[in-house]
């Protein structure tokens, strides 16, 4: 904003500095009230509307009291300076009014009373000493007078000649002994009670009043606050009318509210009023060179000394309703966390000292008839919302697949790519699905409905690669395995798992990336890896996706040979839960793509899928050639569509080559004569359906969907997991100390930087800019140092969704732990060592509340722009798109902040986004916080001195509110949890594995 703008906004509020009070209009001026013949004025006035000030006398003389004459040449205005008037000995201040002494009191007391005591107004008791004396210390005991010079030199410079101010502080009329003066008032209706009269160049100027007042005082303070505050404004003088540039005449007849007056023994008085402190600063504007002088009686003082605690009591002030407000809102969010805790550790308690309901795993079988999927291509919805679904445009994965795997075998599923091989071990392990599915999976002999625990095995490994394998392990067992069996126990069964798989080796290495971008276990081991976090849980079903895709062959082999002993009967895996090498055995689903003969043979079962349908479904070995072979002997229409069969021949090559050209005839065929040959050879020994529980929807659902009974879901109660989740994600900070390291350093080096920028920033105008230039910068900087949160929720997302996908924990336990991890140690801490770097290199308030309050307001900012992050991370699977939307929201921010533009002059039909702007917020808390601190802006503005509260210049250049701190804190609170449900929101509902 240009300087002769500032000026001329500056120049009428600087003027209010002068004009303590108001008051409308009214016949006696001055506050003066009637009496029927004439005016009551306040002492020191009189005439017939107590217009005209005292000139020489004393204020007992009342109406007979000399008055100074209207002078022509301060237009007509009486004028106590250039009206010759002066003082009698012992008077003192402009208008005579403030006694030097108590023989002045007593000699003035007596030429008007005919006596030098005074006990009106007191009990008539003996022994009371009503000796006159004159009391000029700041506090009051019955009615004082004080007299000030206003010498603020901005105020100066527009008025060169002296103003002063003269008080009349009433506290109880009836003790003072001018209450019974003629022609005078000491309050408008016998209360406490303030009259105060400006004079400029010895002309009065304004005159106020309020009440009713309360005095309080300290060894070192006297401090007086008023209500009802009002003030008069004397029509042609210099201040109102006379010079029509500096009219204030309609500002000071609205002014009110409360006023605060206080004195100190230095001579020094303050006047704090909302117009003063929002020029001068909280302290208000100060007058220099008071004198202070009441006449009392001694018995007064001896009466109320040491008896008047309550209004002398140098107590602190209470507490505003913003920071009670603000402790409020702390205080719940402490007390929720408490009790979150205490109920946590109270079910935590209760789930560890439940008995152990067992631990083996197995003894399950799987039964799936009749499965059919179909997916749409995108674009394509439904026609009605009642049907479930259309066949236009669907497409057919899956097409009426039936197939069985008894407990203790290992079924391989084979095909060629696009089989629906895929599709179909994930519908048997329930994992969410975005296309229609119909049919039936059920488990038996559990009931229908009933849920088994099924582990799967995803094709893509997705692990920890901080931890150890040993580490991944034993996570995933606290997490999986009920809380009742002890930590003895489980580790037991862990290196059970370590052994079978043959991970022994490299227990205690660091997994590593599994992308190749980090060093660490082989492919081979990190499959068995993955094989063994399903194993920890003791399933009673595993399903695996390609356990062999890209391993060699020794390497797949290990890993079948495992799978193969796992379904036999846990090779004494899951009994190690219990001591015992027993175990019963697992029904191994495996969908493998082109497997070795050795390996093949490994199987016990096979089905075999062509687009989407079952060719063959039965044991293994050599049985699915003599199948075909029958067929090709049995149907000569079919015959040369199916090749015959070579001895010595790997039987999966064989297959994968029939199924990649099988003809349409050859589906019916092969499910009409597979059912016999499946009973051909499984003979007796094989487990038949006749005594299994009907097929029905209600077993699908238990599988797919999720379980309705929250509490059963995970295995470990919500502290539990937190704590687990903690701990693996300490051991991950304190071993990959990179990105920490990065955070620290970076902050280190901005905070030095944005310090020495602006290094003891000055306290002129533009000084003042670039104080607040400089918090805009600490704000902007943690909008964009915040986009590494992003980052970091985008990279640990797949691990979340695999892991939450086999219920290791719930969400909220997740967030919990990544905001006492990620946020606290990468985002909070940063925002600290930069923030008071810069705070203490700025120059910015040198006090520990302004400090603490600025560190608090940039925390929270920090919280707020996290939490923003971390919805975009949640919202888009796509990084760069998030990325961008939140590098974009940064600069929106900057926009509204408040800094480049003032927002009064935004459009109204862009100006409503400030409000969505968080930064907006922040930088008015902090500048707000700055200039609340009393900093004053000491500056020249062609050739005027300016010495005003920042106050000022923080409204005029920015539009910043002065009492808006703990509104915005408030208002940073209220974006913090609305982030912070809807990232929680966001997470339960959206960030979970659908394939």
């Amino acid at each position: 904003m240009p300087h002769a703008a500032i000026i001329a906004r500056a120049f009428h509020i600087l003027i209010l500095a002068s004009l303590l009070l108001s008051v409308a209009a009214q016949s006696c001026i001055n506050f003066g009230t009637s009496d029927g013949s004439g005016c009551l004025c306040p002492p020191g006035f009189g005439g017939s509307n107590c217009a005209q000030p005292g000139c020489g006398g004393t204020i007992f003389d009342g109406s007979s009291r000399s008055l100074a004459p209207p002078s022509s040449a301060s237009g007509g205005f009486p004028n106590l300076t250039s009206s010759g008037c002066s003082c009698s000995d012992g008077w003192t201040g402009v208008g005579c009014n403030v006694c030097t002494s108590s023989s002045t009191c007593q000699s003035a007391y007596s030429a008007v009373s005919g006596n030098a005591s005074a006990s009106a107004g007191l009990a008539s008791t003996s022994g009371i000493n009503d000796t006159m004396v004159c009391n000029t210390s700041p506090m009051v005991w019955a009615a004082g007078e004080l007299s000030c010079q206003v010498n603020n030199p901005t105020l100066q410079a527009i008025y060169p000649l002296q103003s002063t101010l003269n008080i009349l502080r009433t506290l109880n009329a009836s003790l003072s002994p001018l209450h019974n003066t003629s022609g005078t008032t000491l309050s408008p209706d016998g209360s406490s009670a303030v009259y105060a009269q400006l004079f400029y160049a010895g002309v009065e100027q304004f005159s106020c009043t309020a009440s009713p007042c309360t005095q309080s005082s300290t060894n070192t303070t006297d401090t007086w606050t008023c209500s009802n505050l009002k003030c008069n404004c004397i029509p042609n003088t210099s201040f109102c009318g006379g010079v029509p540039v500096t009219n204030l005449t309609s500002t000071v007849d609205t002014l009110g509210g409360s006023l605060t007056i206080a004195c100190d023994n230095t001579n020094t008085c303050h006047f704090q009023q909302q117009v003063l402190d929002g020029l001068f600063g909280s302290s208000g504007l100060a007058m220099q060179g008071c004198v202070f002088g009441e006449c009392v009686s001694q018995a007064v003082i001896d009466s109320t000394n040491g008896t008047t605690s309550s209004t002398q009591s140098g107590g602190s002030a209470p507490l505003s309703g913003g920071v009670i407000a603000g402790l409020a809102v702390v205080g719940s969010l402490i007390a929720i966390g408490l009790v979150g805790i205490a109920w946590g550790w109270i079910l935590q308690r209760s789930a560890r000292k439940q008995p152990f309901d067992g631990g083996q795993g197995g003894g399950v079988n799987v039964h799936w008839s009749d499965v059919s999927y179909f997916v749409r291509p995108p674009g394509n919805f439904n026609r009605s919302i009642f049907s479930r679904r259309s066949s236009d445009g669907e497409r057919t994965i899956l097409d009426s697949v039936s197939g069985r795997v008894p407990a203790g075998e290992l079924m391989a599923i084979l095909g060629p790519s696009g089989a629906g091989k895929t599709t179909l071990v994930e519908l048997i392990a329930g994992k969410a699905k975005s296309g229609v599915f119909t049919g039936s999976i059920t488990f038996p002999p559990l009931a229908n409905g009933q849920r088994p625990r099924v582990a799967f095995v995803p094709q893509t490994d997705v692990l920890p690669a901080v931890l150890t394998v040993r580490e991944a392990l034993t996570f995933a067992a606290s997490l999986r395995l009920p809380e009742s069996l002890s930590t003895v126990k489980k580790a037991a069964l862990v290196s059970a798992v370590i052994s079978k798989l043959g991970l022994d080796d490299v227990a205690e290495t660091r997994i590593g990336a599994t992308d190749g971008t980090g060093r660490g276990i082989s492919g081979g081991e990190a499959r068995r890896v993955s094989i063994g976090l399903e194993l920890v849980g003791c399933p009673d079903v595993l399903v695996c996706d390609e356990p062999t895709s890209g391993l060699d062959s020794v390497s797949a082999w290990r890993v079948v040979s495992v799978l193969k002993e796992v379904a036999r009967g846990g090779g004494g895996l899951f009994g190690a839960v219990e001591g015992d090498k027993s175990g019963r055995g697992v029904a191994i689903i495996c969908s493998v793509h082109q497997p070795s003969s050795r390996l093949y043979h490994s199987f016990d079962s096979v089905l075999l899928l062509s687009h989407g349908r079952a060719l063959y479904s039965g044991p293994g070995g050599l049985a699915p050639a003599r199948h075909f072979t029958a067929i090709r002997d049995a149907d000569t229409t079919q015959a040369s569509d199916v090749p015959p069969y070579e001895e010595g021949y790997n039987v999966a090559d064989y297959l994968l080559e029939i199924a990649s050209a099988a003809p349409v005839g050859l589906f019916s065929s092969s499910s009409r004569i597979s059912e016999a040959r499946v009973a051909e050879e499984k003979g007796a020994g094989a487990p038949t359906p006749t005594s299994e529980e009907p097929v029905g929807v209600a077993d699908v659902e238990a599988l797919i969907a999720p379980n309705r009974n929250m509490a059963r879901e995970y295995a470990a109660t919500f502290l539990t997991q937190f704590q687990v989740l903690c701990g693996r994600e300490w051991k991950i900070l304190r071993r990959d100390k990179t990105l920490f390291f990065t955070h620290v350093v970076l902050s280190t080096i901005l905070g030095a930087f944005c310090g020495g920028l602006y290094f003891h920033t000055g306290t002129t105008i533009a000084g003042f800019q670039s104080r607040v230039g400089c918090l805009f910068f600490l704000g902007s900087l943690i909008a964009f140092s915040s986009l590494s949160a992003l980052y970091n929720i985008v990279e640990v997302r797949p691990l979340f969704v695999r892991e939450r996908s086999n219920s290791y924990y719930s969400p909220t336990a997740w967030l919990l732990s990544r905001f006492f991890f990620d946020v606290i140690p990468l985002r909070i801490l940063p925002t600290i060592i930069v923030s008071t770097m810069t705070y203490w290199m700025a120059g910015l308030a040198h006090d520990a509340a302004h400090f603490f309050k600025f560190l608090f307001i940039l925390v929270l900012f920090t919280l707020i722009m996290t939490l923003f992050n971390f919805l975009l991370a949640t919202l888009f699977r796509n990084g760069g798109i998030a990325i961008l939307i939140s590098a974009l929201t940064a600069l929106y921010q900057m926009t509204y902040a408040g800094f480049f533009v003032h927002l009064d002059s935004i459009p109204p039909v862009l100006r409503w986004l400030q409000w969505l702007c968080p930064l907006k917020f922040t930088l008015e808390a902090l500048a707000v916080n700055e200039v609340g601190s009393g900093l004053m802006i000491q500056d020249t503005l062609q050739g005027v001195p300016v010495n005003v509260s920042a106050t000022l210049i923080m409204q005029l250049l920015f539009g910043f509110g002065l009492n808006n701190y703990y509104r915005d804190v408030l208002v940073s609170f209220a974006f913090i949890a609305g982030f912070g449900v809807l990232v929680i929101g966001v997470v339960w509902l959206k960030v979970r594995e659908k394939r």
